[in-house]
């Protein structure tokens, strides 16, 4: 590809965007990161073979981008069977993001990148690019090779297994005010005070990627949650006063935790209900995927 090459220009005017197709559909920002160079080299082949015949190389690059992506995504079902633990999503710093990736905050939660992962390759994809991309079923269809009915039944299939719907994210008071007291009562081992904050049927996935000592499985229940928390807070401030300290952080888009603890860092995504309570907690702590969000 030449500088000044039809393919080329495409390409950094669209790199970004990609970017953010593929991160949305693999959880992964290196590897959406690598997708996107592969079709740069893919377009380089398909210049210098066939470039007059590409009506739209921006059509052309996104449709390489998801197709790779979903082949991507059928190679990692089988290694993440074997994952130590609950796989999480790759945060990243919402600063770090390219303007092109945050655009549009939809799907961009690590609460949703993980819930896609009950998604099939094609459902996922037609879901990231019809909600976060806003690409009509026509052109999701010519990408998918699927016909335009077919991909509104994939998008809505998934959105109903997600349970996406259009009401508006928690922005509230109550959403700040929880993630403060949760910074408070982390950092001083109020485990009384987590009780409250946690809606009594919450979720907590930690990710460890046996690096990292965490839960094997999710812990369901808040009663659970604050036996394992007061585990860990308890033996880390027996060693010292001010083992525990935790900062709010802004990742995907959406405010989280970053709780260090002695020798070990994690970081927390939220998931709160209307009322500002905690019904979803991911727990990052394997560390490779911490290097995108500052220490």
């Amino acid at each position: 590809m030449t500088a000044a090459s039809p393919a080329a220009e495409a390409w950094r005017a669209e790199q970004h965007r990609l970017t953010g197709i593929a991160y949305r559909m693999l959880g992964d920002y290196g590897l959406a990161e690598d997708v996107v160079s592969e079709v740069a080299l893919a377009a380089v082949r398909a210049e210098r073979t066939g470039g007059a015949e590409v009506r739209s190389w921006p059509a052309w690059l996104t449709t390489v981008c998801v197709r790779r992506s979903v082949d991507q995504l059928r190679e990692l079902a089988a290694e993440r069977e074997f994952y130590p633990g609950p796989w999480l999503p790759e945060p990243v710093a919402t600063d770090r993001l390219p303007e092109d990736v945050v655009a549009d905050r939809e799907l961009l939660s690590i609460g949703l990148l993980h819930l896609a992962e009950q998604l099939s390759p094609h459902a996922r994809a037609a879901l990231v690019l019809h909600r976060g991309f806003r690409m009509t079923s026509a052109e999701i269809g010519t990408v998918l090779e699927r016909s335009p009915a077919a991909v509104r039944q994939l998008v809505s299939r998934a959105e109903r297994r997600l349970q996406i719907d259009d009401a508006p994210p928690v922005r509230s008071a109550a959403a700040a005010q929880t993630l403060s007291a949760m910074v408070t009562a982390i950092e001083r081992g109020e485990v009384a005070t987590l009780v409250h904050l946690l809606a009594e049927d919450a979720v907590l996935w930690t990710d460890g990627g046996g690096k990292t000592r965490a839960a094997r499985n999710p812990i369901y229940g808040a009663d659970r949650i604050i036996r394992f928390y007061t585990g860990v807070f308890t033996a880390a401030i027996t060693q010292r006063p001010d083992a525990v300290r935790a900062r709010l952080v802004h990742i995907n888009g959406e405010p989280g935790l970053d709780v260090r603890t002695l020798d070990r860092r994690d970081l927390v995504a939220l998931d709160l209900d209307p009322a500002g309570q905690v019904r979803g907690v991911r727990q990052i702590a394997n560390p490779d995927k911490l290097t995108r969000v500052p220490v």
